[in-house]
């Protein structure tokens, strides 16, 4: 099974409650928090995310592209997210941020810059329920696929493997119809879509074709199952 995410990021913010409620056929809306100091963009904060909750029945995947993730993933929660990525290279105490997540009732996920390899974190991946590995650099939307990720993934999923562990892995930039069934061969089911979701005509039908997509590509035994 393959999962879309289509990124908010690429959709027009002053009317975004419209914009969520045309992709509502979607798994999970991707909102990227950014705060101009972990990465040089700015976007959005708790308020937005509680409106956004209130508008749509698509459960919210946060990726917090910040810095002290530690002090604010909390607040995110409570605002109405169903899944809170942070950023490894941000995070001062990832186990102990991972735990208290789960313990509010919210997915946890760790997200590597496309330079922070996988290998030291591996005996961190049973306290999370999803990976998120960078195809592009964070801090902008439209971004084109860095193929030198493809290694990573696979060996993301064979880490994953390796232990037994039932966790997402979710790729993040530049997927498209033209990359997302390389990001499936190589082990990824969660895929975020922004420009290639709402630079659609039909946005719900971009990612009906994405999913279709991606499930035809993912390897057998491969894919979310919880």
């Amino acid at each position: 099974m393959a999962l879309i995410n289509p990124s908010i990021l690429s959709a027009d913010f002053s009317r975004l409650a419209e914009e969520a409620r045309a992709v509502e056929g979607a798994d999970w809306l991707h909102v990227d928090v950014m705060d101009n100091h972990f990465v040089p963009n700015l976007t959005l904060g708790v308020p937005v995310v509680e409106s956004l909750s209130r508008a749509t029945d698509t459960p919210l995947d946060l990726h917090l592209m910040i810095e002290d993730p530690d002090r604010w993933a909390p607040q995110y929660i409570e605002a109405g997210a169903g899944s809170v990525t942070f950023h490894a290279e941000a995070a001062a105490a990832p186990v102990r941020l991972a735990r208290e997540i789960r313990a509010k009732g919210a997915r946890a996920s760790m997200a590597l810059k496309p330079a922070t390899p996988i290998e030291p974190y591996e005996d961190l991946l049973p306290e999370l329920d999803m990976v998120l590995i960078m195809t592009v650099e964070p801090g902008f939307g439209g971004q084109a696929f860095l193929d030198i990720m493809l290694p990573k993934i696979r060996r993301t999923r064979e880490l994953i493997s390796r232990h037994g562990l039932q966790m997402w892995l979710q790729v993040d930039g530049g997927v498209s119809a033209s990359t997302i069934e390389r990001c499936a061969e190589a082990g990824a089911d969660v895929f975020v879509a922004g420009s290639a979701v709402y630079g659609a005509d039909d946005p719900a039908k971009a990612v009906r074709e994405l999913r279709e997509q991606a499930a035809a590509a993912t390897p057998a035994g491969w894919g979310c199952t919880h």
